[in-house]
């Protein structure tokens, strides 16, 4: 079998995997690394030289920086100023939080950028009465689009790699701003203009009028219709056991949250003794308690009023956090973690992929860009805030008072990103001395910094820049090209770049854009240096429309990160994101040539 063959089973067969999702896309990127080396189709040396590029070592320096900047309190300082300057309106709010995503974009990774806004954004829009629904999709959307004006984005970073092995001059810090800034603009005002519109409509007081309940939180996650109520009959199998004992959680998967007792509603706890005539609340099906085992031990009574009076309870208070990309939560249920005995939190509901999960909770696993709502403290909340695999969707607490060592975080960040931008052959040496000042004057320790780092990024980038030097070594670069000028030739220069930037934003939808500007980038270069296009032009182009990654959850870790907490659909990133796409598109399309020569 050729080396071509064999390089294009192995991109199919990692094209399936990342569609199907059945391997992160890191694990993907080593699984296809190893397998070009042991094919022989790379040599050891090939294989593995992703890792010693400097591609690497600038993005590891730049997770620092950022993580440096974000623990001296000046980003977040910096954040919630944004999103109040444009004032308590949807539409000022909704342009806030789009710019401030768009902005932080441009020195961290946009999932960085998304975790540091969505508390501030959580807690400006309950103050302004606007549905986060109306707010989380622009914060994921202006990160993505932020992304499209910087080198430090994952794609970016991967084709300036593939360039340095076709022997041309890489991107630098700035060579994405002319391009990318104008897109990152138009792609704000359309959705502070039009994109508001087509946004799910979930406002506090539209809920309130459809459905006369109190709190939007508890309309987005249906809580009325699972919250029943029954009383424990004296004298049978629950009376004066403990909650633990009763089997109501484990045998009966019945999710028990509090207790009424001379009426008064207090909290549950797995020791707690249950008595005859209490008065249990579940988050459960009337028919899951009506079992032949519990028919005599329980009497479900009628729903009314009482589900407001308990969802206000003093002291306990309803909070919303997601599982972020990257958190070490997914994959793992409740029962396993000891969710409620670490955090003192009871998940009441979980939100995915557009539908409320209730009843039957112990057993679910978690999964990244899930909302979970939960009942706790205030001591809860604190102790949330402290879980990196959560991210909290509550207003966040007073702002850290930032000292000489947080001024002289943003000194180093602007000094060394200043220095990068005008030293562009010295870019990574400049990065990563900046990231080691971080450590020596205390802005984090050594520990942290590791920490920081997004390892799996880091990998995904090893591991397809390695892709990128198997497809043009064995020629598939060569075959593929020669396919697309079947297709695009005829239609001139202009015609193939289109060509071109839309098969990339089409990969893009379904296998994100790393992998797929790992497969465009090498075959449009090529392509362009077999007619007399300007390669590095070519490349800009396909690495810009990586970035427009709108139409889907799937295109971009941000977007599942706030589908669930968001309430977002697949249907909503395509009603909201495909008038994007093709503004974006078409601006790309118009601009590149007057930016950079074509050809």
């Amino acid at each position: 079998m050729s080396q071509i063959a064999l390089t294009l089973i192995f991109l199919g067969i990692a094209a399936i995997l990342l569609l199907r999702n059945v391997f992160r896309a890191d694990i993907v990127s080593i699984l296809l690394m190893l397998a070009l080396g042991l094919s022989g189709i790379l040599t050891p040396q090939e294989a593995f030289a992703g890792f010693s590029r400097s591609a690497v070592i600038f993005m590891m320096a730049a997770f620092i920086l950022a993580e440096g900047l974000k623990r001296s309190g000046i980003a977040e300082r910096m954040g919630r100023f944004i999103i109040q300057l444009f004032g308590a309106s949807e539409q000022g709010l909704l342009f806030g939080v789009t710019a401030a995503a768009a902005f932080f974009s441009l020195f961290m990774n946009n999932v960085a950028a998304v975790s540091l806004l969505l508390p501030s954004t959580s807690g400006m829009a309950r103050k302004s009465k606007v549905s986060l629904s109306k707010l989380l999709m622009p914060v994921a959307f202006g990160a993505s689009l932020g992304g499209m004006a910087t080198l430090l984005t994952t794609t970016n970073i991967i084709v300036s790699g593939v360039l340095h092995d076709s022997n041309l001059i890489g991107f630098n810090l700035l060579s994405f701003a002319p391009v990318g800034g104008p897109l990152a603009i138009a792609g704000v005002v359309y959705m502070a203009l039009f994109g508001r519109r087509l946004l799910p409509d979930k406002s506090p007081e539209q809920q309130l009028e459809k459905s006369g309940a109190p709190d939007e939180l508890i309309d987005s996650y249906n809580l009325s219709d699972r919250l029943v109520r029954a009383q424990v009959t004296p004298n049978e199998i629950l009376d004066g056991v403990t909650l633990q004992k009763s089997g109501l959680r484990g045998v009966y998967h019945l999710n028990v949250i509090a207790l009424e007792r001379d009426e008064r509603i207090l909290p549950i706890k797995a020791d707690t003794q249950i008595k005859g005539n209490d008065i249990l609340f579940f988050m459960a099906r009337p028919e899951d308690i009506g079992t032949e085992n519990l028919q005599s031990a329980l009497t479900v009574l009628p729903s009314g009023e009482w589900q407001e009076d308990y969802l206000s309870i003093p002291g306990l208070r309803l909070i919303e956090v997601a599982i972020p990309p990257r958190s070490h939560l997914a994959a793992q249920t409740l029962r396993n973690l000891n969710f409620e005995q670490k955090f003192g939190a009871k998940v009441l509901a979980i939100w995915r992929q557009g539908r409320s999960i209730r009843t039957r909770l112990e057993k679910q696993p978690l999964e990244l860009g899930d909302g979970l709502l939960l009942q706790g403290t205030e001591s809860t909340l604190k102790l949330l805030r402290t879980e990196p695999g959560l991210l909290v969707l509550a207003e966040p607490g007073p702002p850290a008072t930032i000292s000489r060592r947080g001024w002289l975080t943003a000194f180093i960040m602007l000094t060394t990103l200043a220095l990068a931008a005008i030293f562009t052959s010295s870019m990574t040496e400049i990065m990563l001395t900046g990231a080691i000042c971080m450590v020596l004057i205390g802005a984090l320790s050594m520990d942290q910094a590791y920490q920081a780092v997004d390892w799996r990024s880091l990998f995904l980038v090893a591991g397809m820049l390695s892709v990128g030097v198997a497809i043009t070594k064995t020629g598939t670069a060569d075959m593929l090209s020669a396919m697309i000028l079947n297709v695009f030739g005829s239609a001139g220069h202009y015609g193939l770049l289109a060509g071109l930037v839309l098969l990339t934003v089409l990969l893009t939808q379904v296998i994100n854009g790393p992998a797929a500007v790992t497969v465009i980038a090498p075959i449009a270069i090529t392509t362009a240096q077999q007619v007399g296009m300007e390669p590095r032009s070519v490349a800009m182009a396909v690495t810009v429309a990586s970035s427009i990654a709108f139409m889907s959850p799937l295109a971009h870790a941000v977007n599942v990160m706030v589908m669930g907490a968001g309430g977002y659909t697949f249907k909503d990133y395509a009603r909201v994101g495909i008038p994007l796409t093709i503004l974006l598109v078409v601006i790309l399309l118009l601009l590149l040539p007057f930016i950079m020569p074509i050809g």
